[in-house]
């Protein structure tokens, strides 16, 4: 079986996805930033060990890593901008868009370990225009609204994820109705990509459990903070 162009994008999406930029910005201002603060390389680190303007670089950075592979394959498959995926190409999308998260998330140059996976997921989502485009909006706008009341990222991060399937889901039943009646078709060709932020949304849970330990205990720092000590 002759595979399609756009599953080039998957391995790729993951390359893409592993690169370290939080570790690159570090190294650039002469330092390992896994040697400072929590030791993560994901952007609230490098911010509150480099400073704010640093946070918004890795989080860019972070975000176009998964957001640019993933757009590019879906324009390859020649479905953006559409709601009615075909499954194949659904499938072939979304495996790119976990590449790039999971490229991230457990880094193969750096022993598997890597970030905490938000802004890639991010990227990744706004990448597959326009069916997960809203529910990622949706997740970003509710991780401001908790950044902004509370003043956690960790809090922040863990909210958003827990309201991408929910969003997902709504834009599902949404697109389902056809005139006012139910498109069960519809629905069929929505649930991988419910699935998948299902999927993004344990990912976000598991990879903050340190924090969601020092939330629970009282001892997570807020934004401006100084980074926890390394576990």
């Amino acid at each position: 079986m002759t595979l399609p162009p756009a599953s080039l994008a998957i391995p790729v999406a993951f390359l893409f996805g592993s690169i370290p930029t939080g570790l690159l910005i570090g190294r650039a201002k002469g330092i390992d930033i896994r040697a400072h603060g929590s030791g993560n390389i994901g952007a609230t680190n490098v911010g509150r060990v480099l400073g704010k303007p640093y946070f918004f670089l890795c989080f860019a950075c972070d975000f176009l890593k998964s957001f640019v592979p993933v757009l590019l394959c879906g324009w390859l498959l020649g479905q953006l901008g559409r709601f009615d995926i075909p499954s194949p190409d659904s499938w072939v999308w979304l495996a790119a868009m976990l590449a790039a998260v999971l490229g991230n998330v457990f880094n193969p140059w750096l022993g598997f370990k890597g970030g905490k996976g938000v802004a890639t997921s991010i990227g990744a989502l706004m990448g597959v225009f326009p069916v997960l485009a809203l529910p990622g909006l949706t997740a970003f706008i509710v991780w401001f609204c908790v950044f902004k009341a509370r003043r956690y990222v960790s809090l922040a991060s863990i909210a958003a994820g827990a309201a991408l399937p929910l969003a997902a889901v709504a834009q599902g039943a949404v697109v389902s109705r056809n005139n006012g009646a139910f498109d069960q078709s519809a629905l069929l060709r929505a649930l991988p990509f419910i699935g998948i932020c299902a999927f993004l949304a344990a990912l976000v849970v598991w990879t903050h459990r340190a924090n969601i330990r020092r939330l629970r205990d009282g001892t997570e720092p807020k934004a401006g903070s100084p980074s926890p000590a390394r576990a």
